[in-house]
């Protein structure tokens, strides 16, 4: 836990914490109120965030990546890795320690986004009703999402000391599963969108939560913080 404070903290520390919530609330402000295009909620004519929950995502492939490419890959450069594993702390304290503070950071990213719905009920028609399940669900489904991609970004971290070719590395990875086996399905019609995020993303942004869609999430995220354990294990 002091560890896991430690690092959250680092985050805020310097300007990359607020720089990362920043860019994500410019951002989709930018899409979903001023620019005109698909995502513009003012005018889709609907009181709904379904372009918001639709956007979220393709932001936070970029993000992500961002945020956790110097978590480890820093740390090689550094040449302070091999300090940090003799450190009282497990392997998997020391990744779980990174893996929350940056987790936490992001999610601290999503929470000024709750504005758009006070925002969409001030807007809306009086015979309009939010959909408030399906927000809800759209956003369970946004934190597992971040969940994933930060143990996919964390884990690109190790594999080098460059933090350029982590933050690709990352954004390879988050994108390939999040739309990469849908694309793969259309090209040898075989099922495989089910092995993609974006799928069981999209069932639980319906408001309906399926156990499915929750142990998809919870194994890649446990498969990429285990296999960015045994990446340091080895330094």
């Amino acid at each position: 836990m002091q560890y896991l404070k430690k690092k959250y903290n680092s985050f805020f520390a310097s300007p990359i914490g607020y720089l990362v919530i920043a860019l994500f609330l410019v951002l989709n402000g930018l899409f979903l109120w001023l620019f005109k295009g698909d995502f513009n909620i003012l005018e889709s004519g609907f009181a709904e965030l379904t372009p918001f929950f639709l956007l979220a995502p393709w932001i936070l492939v970029f993000l992500v990546p961002a945020v956790t490419m110097r978590t480890f890959s820093d740390e090689k450069k550094q040449g302070t890795l091999e300090l940090l594993v003799t450190k009282p702390l497990s392997h998997l304290q020391i990744v779980l320690g990174k893996y929350f503070g940056a987790l936490i950071l992001i999610s601290l990213a999503l929470l000024p986004t709750l504005l758009y719905i006070v925002a969409l009920d001030n807007l809306k028609m009086s015979a309009d009703i939010l959909d408030y399940g399906s927000i809800i669900g759209s956003y369970l489904g946004l934190l597992f999402l971040v969940a994933a991609y930060t143990a996919i970004g964390l884990f690109a971290s190790t594999l080098s000391d460059n933090q350029i070719v982590a933050f690709i590395s990352a954004v390879f990875l988050c994108f390939f599963f999040y739309f990469g086996f849908e694309g793969l399905s259309d090209l040898s019609a075989l099922p495989l969108e089910q092995l993609g995020m974006e799928a069981h993303y999209n069932s639980i942004s319906r408001g309906v939560l399926d156990t499915r869609d929750l142990v998809y999430f919870i194994s890649i995220s446990i498969f990429f913080i285990i296999l960015t354990q045994f990446n340091i294990q080895k330094k």
